[in-house]
């Protein structure tokens, strides 16, 4: 997963994570928790690998 689709998935997780918030609905919250965290992991990782991409190894 590219470094786009993963801060897209952190921008639904957070719009989730809103709205659970104004409907005061915990699963929703926790949920885009969860899709926030997943997309930082993946953003993470996608640059991990352009590093090692761009050092040759």
């Amino acid at each position: 997963m590219g470094k786009a689709k993963a801060k897209a998935k952190q921008v639904k997780g957070k719009l989730k994570e809103t709205v659970g918030s104004a409907t005061d609905d915990k699963g929703m919250q926790a949920e885009g928790r969860g899709e926030q965290m997943a997309g930082k992991a993946q953003e993470t990782a996608a640059k991990a690998a352009e590093r090692l991409k761009k050092s040759g190894q």
